[in-house]
């Protein structure tokens, strides 16, 4: 075989927020850590084991506005790209190296409503049990307005 092939498929959750880079040019760089898990059981000691991989994601353009747009942390994600290894000189003057995967294809697979439950639990409003009409009030009008920036700019 005389081709080569570097692709890199990785479904796991997002370790942080999409930090962007933008540039002069109009350009611009989203980069994020995915968190990828591998489980087994010690057969010597009969304990379940759980090591966490993270990878370096870089996303570009338009792609990494819809990422910063609609990606949280721990939301999880289908990444499928190419490693790329770089080197620089650090601050401190030694030679500093990185591998990152460089995004070509990308899919979220947390849901709208998995994705909101999770902002929700860190934001949730204190009610009485009488006043469940006003809960649904602020229910529906999140809905609609999550409703129409979807309208706006549906990445898919």
């Amino acid at each position: 075989m005389s081709g080569t092939l570097n692709k890199v498929m990785l479904i796991g959750h997002l370790g942080d927020e999409v930090k962007m880079h933008y540039f002069e040019g109009g350009g611009c760089i989203g980069r994020f850590p995915i968190a990828t898990n591998e489980t087994y059981t010690n057969k010597q000691t009969g304990e379940r084991v759980t090591n966490t991989d993270w990878h370096n994601i870089v996303v570009r353009n338009k792609a990494a506005e819809i990422c910063e747009k609609y990606l949280s942390k721990g939301d999880k994600v289908y990444v499928e790209g190419r490693l790329k290894n770089r080197q620089w000189q650090g601050e401190d003057g030694n030679t500093r190296y990185t591998t990152e995967v460089h995004v070509q294809d990308f899919t979220f697979l947390t849901t709208k409503n998995e994705s909101m439950a999770n902002t929700q639990n860190y934001q949730q409003p204190q009610q009485n049990e009488g006043s469940k009409n006003s809960g649904m009030a602020r229910k529906n009008d999140t809905v609609s307005l999550d409703q129409s920036e979807e309208e706006d700019d549906l990445p898919f």
